[in-house]
């Protein structure tokens, strides 16, 4: 009898099938992390919007003078997000004394995570006494077309 060393081919396919769970499982992973990450990037964005707003417009009673081109050169960033949108800027027609931060170019799923996020020094999460995230929006629209508004100021 002769004995033979190579494998056979349904030791191949249970290679191959087992190759092929393990990537469709990192695959899954990687995307959750990229999403993961897009999201932290528009929040530390946010908070540096934010940041560098009060460190300009701080001094004056309200944010009438708000200028999104002047905003973004000041503070060193661009006005596009990592989802292909922008941030927008502007003051609240109620309110002078308070600016809107617009998120826009967001997925359904992105806009409903940012809605339902904490943003904690937000007008609308303070005034709540932190039972709302504070942001405003509808996620409603076609991907990639929402928006979401979050209030600072007074």
């Amino acid at each position: 009898m002769k004995y033979e060393s190579g494998r056979s081919m349904i030791e191949m396919l249970g290679v191959l099938a087992i190759m092929g769970v393990i990537t469709v499982g990192a695959i899954g992973m990687i995307s959750t992390a990229m999403r993961t990450q897009k999201r932290n990037t528009v929040t530390e964005e946010v908070l540096q919007i934010v940041t560098g707003v009060r460190q300009l417009l701080g001094e004056y009673d309200d944010f009438s003078n708000i200028n999104n081109t002047t905003i973004f050169g000041a503070i060193g960033m661009s006005s596009k997000n990592t989802y292909g949108g922008t941030y927008e800027l502007s003051v609240d027609p109620s309110n002078s004394r308070q600016f809107i931060v617009a998120i826009n170019g967001l997925s359904k799923s992105d806009c409903e995570y940012f809605l339902t996020k904490a943003w904690s020094d937000s007008v609308g999460y303070l005034s709540s006494d932190g039972k709302q995230g504070g942001a405003t929006g509808n996620c409603q629209s076609e991907m990639g077309k929402n928006t979401v508004k979050i209030v600072y100021g007074e």
